[in-house]
């Protein structure tokens, strides 16, 4: 199948918890996202409206010798995500940045340390593959809240997101097979004859299975019409 490296449109955000010490997505709705760990934001009104990844390269430096340029270094590449959601529901928001809840409807940011979240992005390129941007650990804030008067039309703001990246917490997630170098980024595409989904989102989401594949069809329908059954948030 044909593949391209330009994509279109926000297919879906998923995110799951992670536990910072074995790696593995957080399965139980009071510590996790989900009875599984990973929510898929597109309930009703609900889903992404832009994600701007930056930081997946730097600009190289270089170095001289002899009145010439004969090496260019690479730092470590540190990828951001600037994410507006239209609307999530409010306990996965407040989870993914690392509020806790004092069991009276009120939430404050944890004096402690962030959750450790992971994050796919899914697109599609113009032939219709999925294009799948994936992050196995990161910390996300929310740094403001925008409020403004509505007159003759209504003031909205849609909740903002930025997540950084993190190394992956287990050692064998996201590393380059001719180096053994781990990244805190990678990218797949359904289009490639070796893709597999299932592998792929147990290495993101820290040994997740996608038992009711509410996630792997969604991947199978990308950049097409009549075959993704449209679903609220966890699928349901």
């Amino acid at each position: 199948m044909a593949q391209g490296t330009s994509f279109k449109g926000i297919r879906w955000v998923a995110f799951g918890i992670i536990d910072p010490t074995t790696g593995l997505i957080v399965a139980d709705e009071k510590n996790g996202l989900s009875k599984d760990g990973v929510v898929l934001v597109d309930g009703d009104g609900q889903g992404a409206t832009t994600a701007n990844i930056t930081g997946l390269e730097e600009a190289g430096q270089q170095q001289y010798a002899n009145d010439k340029v004969k090496r260019i270094t690479h730092g470590t590449p540190t990828p951001q995500v600037a994410l507006t959601m239209l609307d999530m529901p409010f306990d996965i928001g407040a989870k993914t940045k690392g509020y806790v809840s004092d069991g009276k409807g009120g939430w404050v940011l944890t004096s402690g340390r962030k959750p450790n979240v992971a994050l796919m992005i899914c697109s599609s390129d113009y032939w219709g593959n999925a294009v799948l941007d994936c992050f196995a650990n990161g910390e996300m804030i929310e740094p403001s809240h925008n409020h403004a008067t509505s007159n003759k039309n209504e003031s909205d703001y849609n909740s903002t997101y930025t997540y950084q990246s993190l190394s992956p917490i287990k050692d064998n997630v996201f590393v380059d097979p001719t180096t053994g170098t781990q990244q805190s980024y990678k990218e797949y595409s359904s289009g490639d004859p070796n893709f597999d989904a299932a592998a792929m989102l147990a290495e993101v989401f820290g040994g997740f299975t996608d038992t009711e594949n509410k996630i792997i069809n969604r991947i199978k329908g990308a950049g097409t019409t009549g075959t993704v059954v449209s679903t609220g948030v966890n699928g349901k």
